[in-house]
C-alpha cells in the first residue's frame, strides 16, 4: 500500500487524490517516509571501566558483610553509619547497593514469615435461627477522635436484628453479654460467623461458644466479601438521611440505634428477602403475605390485562429466597474452602 501511495507521488499526483486511491492516510504516509529518510542512530561508544571501581575479592567481601548475621536484616545507610561509628569505612552506601544489586539482593533479603493461607467459610442457612452474623462499627462521638463502639448481630436468613448494644469501648467480655442476651431471647443458633477483630477471636467469646456447642467462623484476613450481611447493614445504617455527623452522648447512640433496629426490622422492605421486613421473616409471616399479594397482583391483572407483558404472576423481586449463603461455592469442588451448612 506504501508502495503504491509512493509511486503515485512520483507521478505527480497529489498527497489528497494519492491518499484516496489507496485508502493511505497522508499523516501517516508521511510519518513513515521520515521515518525511512532518517539517519539511523550514533552508536554510543563503549564505556571504559572506572579506574576506581573495586575489584572482585573487595566486592564480594562487601557482599559477605552485607550478609553477616549481624546486618542481614538492615538497610545499607544502617550499616554505613554503624561502621563509621566503629572506625571502619567499608564503602560508601552507593556501593553497598550496587554489589547488592549485582547479587540480586536489593530488595528484602530477610527470611520473610508465610502465612497459611485461610479457608474460604462458605456457610449457608435455609430458615431463621441458623446463622448468626455480627460485627462492631464506629459511631462519631460529640467531638474528635471519640467513637462508640455498637455490636450488633443479624441473622443471615431473615436480615433480622437481633441484637444491638453500644458502648464506649470495644472489649470480649461486652461482646459475650450481647450474645448471652440474644440467645436467651432468640434461642441459640448453630453458628456464629464473624471477623478477626480482637473481640471476635477474644478467648470470652471462644469460651463462650464452645460451652454452647456453637460452631464458630471467621472471615479471612482483609476480606470485607466474607461477611456482607453485617457490612451491608452497616451502610444501610450510615447511609441513610437520618444518620448524625456526630453522637453527642452514649444515650443518644443508644436511643438512635434503637429506632434504627425497630425501623429496619419491622418497616424496611428488603430487596433480598422478597422485600419483606425481616420481622416477616424471622417470625413465619411471610407466607401469609405473599397470599395477599398474590391475591392483588391477580385481581389487578384481571381488570387490566394489557397492563401485563408477562405470565408470571407475581415478580420474581417478590419471590423468597431458599437459602442464604456466606460465599456460595462452584459447581467444582474446591480443597481449600470450610463449608458449614445449618441445615
Amino acid at each position: 500500500m506504501t508502495t503504491a501511495y509512493d509511486e503515485l507521488l512520483r507521478a505527480t499526483v497529489s498527497t489528497r487524490t494519492a491518499s484516496v486511491l489507496t485508502g493511505m492516510v497522508r499523516s501517516t504516509a508521511a510519518r513513515r517516509r521520515a521515518v525511512a529518510a532518517a539517519p539511523p542512530p550514533p552508536i554510543s561508544p563503549r564505556r571504559a571501566e572506572p579506574v576506581n571501581k573495586l575489584g572482585l575479592p573487595e566486592r564480594l567481601h562487601i557482599l559477605q558483610i552485607l550478609n553477616s548475621e549481624r546486618f542481614v536484616d538492615q538497610a545499607p545507610l544502617q550499616i554505613y553509619a554503624q561502621l563509621l561509628d566503629e572506625g571502619t569505612y567499608l564503602c560508601s552506601v552507593s556501593t553497598m547497593y550496587r554489589v547488592l544489586g549485582e547479587n540480586k539482593q536489593v530488595k528484602d533479603r530477610r527470611r520473610q514469615a508465610r502465612h497459611p493461607a485461610r479457608a474460604c467459610p462458605e456457610l449457608v442457612a435455609t430458615a431463621p435461627r441458623q446463622v448468626y452474623s455480627w460485627d462492631i462499627t464506629k459511631l462519631a462521638g460529640p467531638i474528635k477522635g471519640q467513637y462508640f463502639d455498637a455490636y450488633v448481630m443479624i441473622d443471615i436468613y431473615s436480615r433480622y436484628i437481633v441484637g444491638v448494644h453500644v458502648h464506649t469501648h470495644e472489649s470480649g467480655v461486652l461482646a459475650k453479654e450481647l450474645m448471652e442476651h440474644i440467645f436467651n431471647v432468640h434461642g441459640i443458633p448453630q453458628v456464629v460467623h464473624a471477623d478477626r477483630g480482637t473481640s471476635m477471636t477474644s478467648k470470652t467469646v471462644a469460651t463462650l461458644l464452645a460451652d454452647l456447642e456453637v460452631t464458630r467462623s471467621h472471615s479471612r484476613p482483609r476480606v470485607s466479601n466474607d461477611n456482607p450481611y453485617s457490612e451491608s447493614l452497616f451502610k444501610t445504617l450510615k447511609y441513610g438521611p437520618t444518620f448524625p455527623e456526630r453522637f453527642q452522648s452514649l444515650s443518644q447512640a443508644r436511643h438512635f440505634m434503637d429506632q434504627f433496629t425497630e425501623w429496619y426490622n419491622h418497616e424496611h422492605r428488603h430487596s433480598g428477602i422478597g422485600l419483606h421486613t425481616p420481622a416477616d421473616i424471622h417470625y413465619g409471616l411471610a407466607e401469609d403475605r405473599d397470599v395477599q399479594r398474590r391475591a392483588v397482583l391477580e385481581n389487578a391483572r384481571a381488570q387490566h390485562p394489557h397492563r401485563f407483558s408477562t405470565e408470571r404472576v407475581v415478580p420474581k423481586i417478590l419471590a423468597l429466597p431458599d437459602a442464604a449463603w456466606i460465599n456460595q461455592p462452584a459447581d467444582e469442588p474446591d480443597t481449600d474452602r470450610e463449608t458449614t451448612i445449618a441445615a
